[in-house]
């Protein structure tokens, strides 16, 4: 270990995006010792820690009878510069331990640095525990673990001449923050977005796309137990010169499946971007597993739609993580022993093997290096 690891030992698993960051808590955490930097700072005020991102929530606002934007005042060492289409990853304390998840920002940066305060707006989803916590059971004044915000679905600089947007049911959210941020900084582009959602209750930012429609951006917005489920045609009719738009798309699996064989069969898939929210993950029951956590001697028995992430904070394990959707590569860890089963491609990993946790689940007993 060199110099500076040893220096930043105290505080080597903060989240934070910039050095000097880290310095400040390091520092903090030297001085301290033995005592830790939150011994002091939280008397003061909860928002201030050394060792993690924080946030108290301001307010909780129903968009429709099942979401909610979730507004957001973070603490200190927070970084406002996130870009239009990354996601925040967020940590609520229930049941008497920290449930984490990762929602898209919904609020446009400048603003956000402006107010000092950042949104994401949630869908309660039937399987779904903490999104039906944040959207029914959420007060203002709670305190939140926040990890820095990240991701790659973003727009570029300059904005293409042509852009599409392409989303179903939540996946507008990352859209709105792209969208917002594009109508507070002045850009002109030749933008149009096709929503589709069950009912027009179930539209999420509705009257706020009704505005953009008067503004110059065309909004198409779809119906699918009144019209049916989008296809390829409904969209060609909607937005007849898609294949030479640049597209960010966003949305449950089938919709995004049917958006990239439009693309693929278009030989024009270098032109899609695509942002996938929930884990596909196969039925409760499939394979599964004794799970050991060496390093921590501890154990957990789940079944083959439970991650591994999941399953090692569930029996107290101190796992890394980050985005916690399979994309930033924070929770690798190494298999001793079994076999385990990535959710996504059904691709399964043995000893020697490294695998992601926040995808993967026990395809019969295994153990791993945590």
């Amino acid at each position: 270990m060199n110099w500076r690891e040893r220096f930043e030992e105290p505080v080597r698993g903060v989240n934070a995006r910039h050095r000097a960051s880290q310095w400040v808590r390091a520092a903090a955490a030297r001085i301290t010792t033995p005592l830790l930097p939150d011994d002091y700072l939280h008397l003061a005020n909860p928002l201030w820690s050394a060792r993690e991102l924080r946030g108290r929530v301001v307010s909780v606002r129903r968009e429709t009878a099942d979401s909610a934007t979730i507004e957001i005042k973070p603490g200190w060492g927070f970084s406002f510069d996130y870009q239009p289409g990354q996601y925040l990853g967020i940590g609520v304390a229930v049941g008497g331990r920290w449930i984490w998840r990762s929602y898209s920002l919904t609020s446009a940066p400048d603003l956000a640095e402006q107010q000092q305060t950042v949104s994401i707006t949630v869908k309660a989803m039937p399987e779904g525990f903490l999104s039906s916590h944040l959207v029914t059971g959420l007060k203002p004044g709670t305190i939140v673990r926040l990890a820095a915000p990240a991701g790659e679905f973003v727009l570029p600089e300059p904005l293409p001449a042509t852009l599409l947007f392409l989303t179903a049911g939540s996946g507008i959210t990352p859209i709105i923050s792209m969208l917002r941020t594009v109508e507070h900084r002045g850009q002109r582009t030749d933008i149009v977005l096709v929503h589709s959602a069950p009912t027009a209750d179930d539209v999420l930012f509705a009257d706020e796309l009704a505005g953009y429609a008067d503004r110059g951006i065309t909004v198409h917005l779809h119906q699918t137990r009144r019209d049916g489920r989008l296809t390829p045609d409904g969209i060609g009719a909607l937005c007849p010169d898609w294949a030479q738009r640049e597209t960010w798309a966003c949305g449950p699996g089938g919709f995004l499946d049917l958006v990239s064989g439009m693309f693929d069969d278009a030989g024009v898939r270098d032109h899609l971007h695509l942002e996938r929210f929930a884990l596909e993950r196969g039925a409760a029951g499939e394979q599964g597993g004794t799970v050991s956590f060496t390093r921590s001697g501890k154990t957990a028995t789940i079944d083959g739609a439970t991650t591994i992430l999941e399953a090692g904070e569930a029996a107290g394990v101190l796992m890394p993580f980050g985005c916690r959707m399979g994309i930033c590569q924070s929770c690798v860890v190494p298999v001793e022993a079994g076999v385990v089963r990535d959710l996504r491609t059904g691709v399964e990993h043995v000893a020697g093997e490294r695998i992601q946790t926040c995808v993967s689940a026990a395809a019969g007993d295994c153990s791993l290096d945590v």
